[in-house]
C-alpha cells in the first residue's frame, strides 16, 4: 500500500510489509511526494533493522526501551533508585520515547544539556519567601543527564551487544563545575549546632559529624549493622559499599536506640497528629524529613553559609589535620579515587607551613645562642 491520508489526520499515512513484519504510522507530511520519500526511508530502515535483528538476536533500541531495560537491570538496585528513575523519565521526556540512541548525535546531546541547565532546582520557580530559584548547576547537568545518557549507552554495547558508529564523544559535553569549597565547622558552631538541634534528632547528627557519612548514608537499618565485626555496611553513591567502623563514639550512639523501631536505627518522636502518625509515638527518619529537620536545625543555630554535606567536609579536615594522611582520609570518605579527596590537600599544606615556620624559629633561637643546629 502507498502512502495514504487519514480522515482524522493532516498527515500521509504509511503501511508496508516486510517478510511478514507489518509498519505503519504517519509520515508527518502534508505533501504526498514529501511523504512517499519518507516511506522509501523507512521501507529501507525497515529492512536494514530486520537484518541486523536476525543477525544479533537486537530489536532497534529506542530510548525508552533502553531506559526500561536499565532500570529493571541496574537502576532499581541503586542506592537512589528514585533519582535514577526520575533521570531516565527525563530523558524520555526530552527525546521521545521513539528516538533511538543510534540516532543520538553530538547535536542531540548538546540540546539536551542547554535544555537542562535552563530548568530550575528542584523544578520549583521560586522559595518560599518568593525569591527566585536559580537554575541547576553544571554539576547537576553533568551527573543527573549527561552521566546517566552515557550509561545507556555503555550498558548497550557492552551488555546488550549493540553497536554505535556514531556514539557521541562524551568528552565534549560535559560542563565546567565550580571548585567544591572545603568548609570546617569551628569550635563555636559546633557548640551552637548542639543546643540548637531537636533531642530526638541528635543521635542521627551526632553519628553524621562522627562519620562523615552523605546524608543518605546515615539514615542505616539494623540489619546493616554488625555488632560483632564492629561495622556497618550499606550502599552509598554509586552503588559502592560504604563500610564504617563501630568506634566505641558511634556504639554510644547507636545502643541506646535499640528497641525504638524494628527496622530502622534512626527515628524522631512525632509532634502531633497528622498523615497517619501519632503524636508522641517514633517513626524512621527519613531522607526528606532529614532535609526538613536540618534546614530548621541550622536556621536555630545561626550558622551562616554551612550545608549538610559540609559536615563530611568537617570531618575530612579534622581527620587529615590529625593524621596527615591523604590515604586513610580518601578510606574515611569512601571516595573512590584519590583526586576527590585531593581538595583537602590544603590541610597538609597548612601544616607544612607551621613546620618550615617552626624550623625558622628554632634557627633564630639557635642564632641568638650561639648554638649551630644540624
Amino acid at each position: 500500500m502507498s502512502v495514504y491520508k487519514h480522515a482524522k489526520s493532516p498527515f500521509y499515512q504509511y503501511d508496508f510489509q516486510i517478510n511478514g513484519r507489518r509498519f505503519l504510522g504517519s509520515t508527518k507530511a502534508r505533501n504526498k511526494q514529501k511523504a512517499q520519500e519518507i516511506e522509501r526511508q523507512l521501507k529501507a530502515q525497515a529492512k536494514k533493522d530486520l537484518a541486523d535483528e536476525a543477525r544479533t538476536g537486537n530489536v532497534p533500541l529506542t530510548i525508552d526501551l533502553a531506559a526500561g531495560r536499565y532500570y529493571t537491570e541496574v537502576g532499581q538496585y541503586h542506592a537512589c533508585s528514585a533519582d535514577t528513575y526520575r533521570a531516565l523519565e527525563r530523558l524520555v521526556s526530552f527525546f521521545g520515547k521513539d528516538k533511538r540512541l543510534s540516532d543520538i548525535t553530538d547535536g542531540n546531546v548538546t540540546a539536551l544539556t542547554t535544555w537542562r541547565r535552563q530548568q530550575k532546582r528542584w523544578g520549583k520557580k521560586e522559595y518560599k519567601d518568593k525569591r527566585e530559584m536559580p537554575t541547576v548547576s553544571p554539576a547537576t547537568v553533568n551527573r543527573d543527564t549527561t552521566a546517566v545518557l552515557k550509561k545507556l549507552f555503555t550498558r548497550a554495547k557492552l551488555t546488550w551487544k549493540y553497536h554505535f558508529p556514531s556514539e557521541p564523544n562524551w568528552k565534549t559535553h560535559w560542563l565546567k563545575e565550580a571548585d567544591e569549597r572545603v568548609r570546617e565547622l569551628h569550635l563555636e558552631e559546633g557548640h551552637k549546632l548542639d543546643e540548637a538541634v531537636r533531642a530526638d534528632y541528635e543521635p542521627w547528627l551526632e553519628f553524621a559529624r562522627i562519620t562523615g557519612l552523605r546524608r543518605r548514608e546515615t539514615l542505616i537499618r539494623w540489619s546493616e549493622v554488625n555488632w560483632f565485626a564492629k561495622r556497618i555496611t550499606k550502599l552509598g553513591k554509586g552503588s559502592r559499599k560504604v563500610t564504617t567502623p563501630i568506634t566505641p563514639e558511634v556504639w554510644a550512639i547507636l545502643e541506646p536506640l535499640k528497641g525504638h523501631h524494628d527496622e530502622w536505627v534512626f527515628t524522631y518522636v512525632a509532634k502531633r497528629n497528622s498523615k497517619g502518625k501519632i503524636k508522641g509515638q517514633r517513626y524512621p527518619i527519613t531522607y526528606s524529613g532529614s532535609k526538613s529537620e536540618w534546614q530548621r536545625t541550622r536556621k536555630r543555630s545561626g550558622i551562616e553559609d554551612f550545608r549538610f554535606h559540609d559536615i563530611r567536609h568537617d570531618v575530612a579536615t579534622k581527620v587529615l589535620r590529625a593524621t596527615g594522611n591523604l590515604k586513610l582520609t580518601q578510606k574515611v570518605l569512601n571516595h573512590a579515587s584519590m583526586k576527590t579527596t585531593a581538595r583537602y590537600a590544603h590541610v597538609l599544606d597548612e601544616e607544612v607551613a607551621d613546620a618550615l615556620e617552626k624550623v625558622a624559629k628554632s634557627r633564630k633561637k639557635s642564632r641568638t645562642s650561639g648554638t649551630d643546629v644540624a
